[in-house]
């Protein structure tokens, strides 16, 4: 190893020295790829959303040349399966042996709540571009832990608001596990506050998909709606047993993600399926004109909401890289400008709250056609309270 002492240097070829390698050091950082590490389903139910996600999060990048702050992107990209119990291992394997400067995920709230407890322990900046668990901007919030997508207390808050509009009472059926009871539990705040009853929680363990007995005691108790929260393939099968058991017609159905990204597979079984979310497609931006022509160029196909999220995360990391010109060993100011960050998205106006979680407008849309169209906003700049997040 290289040794250098300054003890008997002149003064001015000392300090020229040591800017040289001070100057050294920089350059090499800047000519090194920046790491990021997406830890997304590629396999099993989320699998599609995974791959959407990654490539909303690769278009921003490509946009700018490959470059994110100058310096190249390097993708380390693993399947996390929607496993929970290999979420630490794989983590870690981003963190330790891939030495990823950013950690993207996922779909999975069970596996992004273990990915965020790696990133808080290690110091590592992590981007949620999906999974909604309260836990992860509330009481496991960090400073280096932001999410782009929503908590899962928003798109339910915001459908209870919407049900609510023409119904006093309701059943919810949801998967049980984090993502389905949050869920829930926002609609019922929502639906509550809007004057309604909700008058039972019907539910099944994730990610079966026999819903029928759940139908048919929805049918018994009649309540003049329905609120569903299950996701991926499961949303395809749910909703046309749905129609199939003729409650399409006599209990409204509401829902948040029960329509994105498996609309066409669903058929006629959707159609007039109002929802609650954060974009709709063809809402009208220039942003978001230039992203879906933008995606549809790339990919050959029509960006969603998980495209959207994927996007947005790129964006909020290049807010962060700008901010110190590409030097992610100043994470401080990084997570500051990320903090202040206002994005224009394509879903619209894009900020942040104090535990990291999106600030966005909620949109009433209606299935059209084999489109999300928006109908109105529900509520704008919604924030989720985030009552246990102690940053």
């Amino acid at each position: 190893m290289l040794s250098i002492s300054f003890r008997h240097m002149p003064a001015r070829i000392t300090t020229a020295l040591a800017l040289t390698l001070l100057a050294s050091g920089a350059i090499a950082q800047s000519s090194d790829p920046i790491k990021v590490g997406l830890m997304l389903p590629t396999s099993g139910t989320f699998a599609e959303l995974g791959k959407t996600v990654a490539n909303g999060f690769k278009l921003y990048v490509s946009e700018n040349g490959g470059k994110l702050a100058g310096r190249m992107v390097q993708y380390v990209e693993l399947d996390d399966e929607s496993d929970p119990s290999k979420a630490n291992e794989n983590a870690n394997k981003l963190v330790k042996r891939d030495r990823v400067d950013v950690l993207v995920g996922t779909i999975h709230s069970g596996v992004a709540m273990t990915m965020a407890r790696v990133a808080r322990d290690t110091n590592t900046l992590m981007i949620v571009p999906n999974a909604g668990a309260a836990e992860i901007t509330g009481s496991m919030c960090a400073p280096n832990v932001f999410r782009t997508s929503f908590s899962n207390w928003q798109p339910g808050y915001a459908s209870g608001l919407l049900a609510a509009r023409k119904h006093k009472t309701a059943v919810t059926i949801s998967w049980k596990y984090a993502a389905g009871d949050e869920s829930v539990r926002g609609f019922r705040e929502g639906f509550e506050k809007g004057g309604g009853k909700v008058i039972k929680d019907l539910n099944l363990p994730f990610p079966n998909v026999e819903f029928q007995p759940l139908l048919t005691e929805l049918a018994t108790i009649k309540p003049e709606a329905a609120y569903v929260f299950v996701a991926g393939a499961g949303q395809v099968k749910f909703v046309r047993d749905y129609a199939a058991a003729g409650l399409k017609n006599s209990i409204p159905l509401y829902g948040a993600f029960i329509t994105e990204g498996t609309l066409a597979a669903q058929g006629d079984a959707a159609s007039g399926l109002q929802t609650a979310l954060h974009y709709a497609d063809g809402l009208k931006n220039p942003k978001n004109d230039a992203f879906i022509a933008s995606y549809k160029k790339t990919f050959n196909a029509t960006p969603d909401v998980f495209a959207v999220q994927g996007y947005d995360a790129a964006q909020l990391f290049a807010a962060g890289l700008n901010a110190v010109k590409g030097d992610t060993k100043k994470k401080a100011e990084m997570i500051k400008a990320m903090e202040n960050a206002k994005l224009e998205s394509p879903r619209g106006p894009l900020s942040f709250s104090k535990s990291h979680n999106p600030i966005q407008d909620m949109y009433a849309r209606v299935v059209t056609g084999n489109q999300n169209v928006m109908t109105d906003v529900i509520v704008k700049a919604l924030a989720d309270p985030s009552p246990d997040c102690k940053i």
